[in-house]
């Protein structure tokens, strides 16, 4: 070795020397600034956290292990990772994609599969092409499950309720029974009215006022049915014992066949119950009825006004069967009045008292 070389490597070793001691030094100087910060998370902005990744880059894995103070080794090559996947990422000038289904496109597959339980996606999309509307079968399924819409013999098996009254709506119709209290001579006596309605029209019609309704007694009642039932299919009523198998005999000659609806429902026989219960908010909760007579007049009042008189809100505040349709303002109103002011009726004062 040469005087030269001699000095060179004398000189890189004392450099070596003082840039191992300075390290050293501010490693040392790092733990004890550590230990005097509270135990608690360091929180590092972006700028930081890419300062040291860059510095720990040339850093062998084992040596950071050493010398990381303020975070793990796995932190700094996390962050060395994240800064490597930023260079290549290229979501920036990614573009929109395929676009989606407008939403009117959306609506009608929704519409066709909730007004037709049994249309599949291959008919839906047939009637949809035929409207101008081209969508795959993999689009209407989606549309129809994130809509909450299932396949069609799912659909088909879980028909509801609604759908089958919808249905058969017009030639449906439905009875039921209700009590009233008559202070009676001798002491209170409780009658039963049994009812009759077209589902459709909301007509009513007062089958029959019994004390006690017997089988025998609803069957002679379903032999006078068969004028008001003209046209009807169906009959709904409830599961008491007096609706016999010789009443659903003495209708299916008629034509019209009885449906047993299931225990405890009243909900699906919901339009009877509630002409019931207007009649009895409107009428017979504000009367103390003597005879079956008065009970009887008071039913026929209450039909009569309901039928040509009373809007109702169901049908978009229409009556059933009017006396006048006024074509704008009345200018002079009468008003006729039922069971003492109870059912009021206001119309035009030309109009002749029905």
């Amino acid at each position: 070795m040469n005087p030269l070389q001699f000095v060179l490597v004398c000189i890189a070793g004392w450099m070596n020397l003082d840039q191992q001691c300075v390290i050293e030094y501010l490693h040392a100087e790092n733990r004890v600034l550590r230990e005097m910060i509270p135990k608690k998370r360091l929180r590092f902005t972006q700028q930081q956290r890419l300062r040291l990744a860059q510095s720990a880059k040339a850093i062998r894995f084992s040596r950071l292990k050493e010398i990381a103070t303020a975070v793990t080794p796995e932190t700094l090559m996390n962050w060395i990772r994240t800064q490597i996947g930023k260079k290549y990422d290229g979501s920036s000038k990614r573009g929109v994609g395929r676009p989606g289904t407008n939403q009117k496109a959306r609506n009608l597959v929704v519409k066709l599969a909730k007004e037709n339980p049994s249309w599949g996606y291959s008919k839906i999309l047939g009637v949809a092409k035929s409207l101008g509307y081209v969508i795959g079968r993999t689009t209407i399924r989606e549309i129809l499950l994130k809509a909450g819409i299932q396949p069609a013999p799912e659909r088909r098996r879980g028909k509801s309720w609604k759908s089958f009254l919808k249905t058969n709506w017009s030639v449906m119709a439905a009875t039921d029974f209700f009590t009233v209290e008559l202070l009676t001579p001798i002491c209170f006596q409780r009658y039963s009215v049994m009812m009759v309605m077209h589902l459709a029209t909301r007509r009513v019609h007062l089958a029959g006022i019994v004390l006690e309704p017997t089988g025998a007694w609803v069957d002679q009642i379903g032999r006078g049915l068969g004028g008001f039932l003209n046209g009807q299919k169906y009959l709904l009523h409830d599961r008491s014992p007096v609706f016999t198998e010789k009443f659903s005999t003495i209708l299916d000659a008629c034509g019209v066949k009885t449906k047993k609806l299931p225990a405890l429902s009243p909900n699906l026989n919901a339009h009877m119950e509630r002409w019931i219960r207007g009649l009895r908010d409107d009428c017979l909760n504000h009367l103390v009825l003597m005879s079956e007579r008065a009970l009887r007049e008071t039913l026929e009042h209450y039909v009569e006004h309901f039928h040509h008189e009373r809007p109702h809100q169901g049908m978009e505040n229409k009556v059933i069967s009017p006396h006048f349709n006024a074509a704008g303002p009345v200018t002079e109103i009468r008003c006729r009045r039922r069971l003492g002011g109870l059912l009021n009726y206001y119309h035009p004062n030309d109009l002749k008292a029905a």
